[in-house]
């Protein structure tokens, strides 16, 4: 009897250790609040330097705009790291290469460029639409080659066109400076008014931003239209053999 009362006097005696061995491994366990801001400040650091490498390749293929994006993204989650000082050298330049690059695929993303047949021949047209006006009241620029027709440059609204008698001048501004159209009629009536010297036209225009005519329209009295030819493509503009 003595016996089975110190034999589980000592099986408890035990257990109470090994409790009280597993609660100490657990304290020993849990970090203290240095450890674990000291934790928490490597992983950021880690994952800064992981998006630098990622930022520096970007840089290296010349991707600016995905190195833009990247670069902003770490000054702004990691402001104080090593990472951000380094980005912050060279994402300035990049953000204004990734503007410019933007900009000029918006202008570019403007003009439409078809091939097709055209009242017995073949037709190759380089066009864009006025900015100003936009919507329904938007003005056609149109390039064209034809077989037969050859090379013109003209302008096809809608309604019931422009007004012009004879031939007449357009004043027109090619990036702010004063460039003057002489325009003519089609005499078939379409909605339409034509460039008479298309050649100096689009040699102008190749070196040129923006495009503004006051044209008179014969619905709706005079327009300023704007044009924004910057993104233009002559490569893209195809070539057509005479009939």
């Amino acid at each position: 009897m003595i016996h089975s009362s110190f034999r589980h006097a000592w099986v408890v005696a035990a257990v109470g250790g090994l409790l009280l061995l597993a609660a100490c491994s657990q304290q020993d366990q849990t970090p203290s609040p240095q450890d674990a801001a000291k934790a928490q400040a490597q992983q950021m650091a880690d994952e800064a330097n992981r998006q630098l490498q990622t930022y520096r390749q970007m840089l290296e293929m010349k991707n600016d705009e995905m190195a833009a994006q990247l670069g902003e993204a770490i000054v702004k989650q990691f402001p104080s790291s090593d990472a951000a000082k380094e980005v912050q050298q060279t994402l300035p330049d990049v953000e204004k290469r990734a503007k410019e690059a933007a900009e000029k695929r918006r202008l570019a993303g403007l003009w439409t460029y078809q091939v097709g047949p055209m009242e017995g021949g073949t037709q190759s047209t380089a066009s864009l639409y006025s900015t100003r006006p936009g919507g329904d009241r938007a003005v056609r620029l149109v390039l064209r080659r034809h077989t037969k027709w050859g090379e013109s440059v003209f302008l096809f609204g809608n309604g019931h066109g422009f007004v012009c008698k004879g031939n007449c001048t357009l004043q027109a501004q090619f990036d702010g400076k004063s460039h003057p159209l002489r325009a003519f009629l089609p005499t078939t009536g379409e909605p339409a008014i034509f460039i008479r010297d298309d050649k100096a036209f689009i040699a102008a225009m190749e070196k040129t931003r923006r495009i503004t005519i006051d044209a008179e329209m014969q619905d709706g009295g005079k327009q300023e239209l704007v044009f924004e030819t910057g993104g233009y493509d002559p490569s893209k503009w195809v070539a057509v053999g005479k009939k």
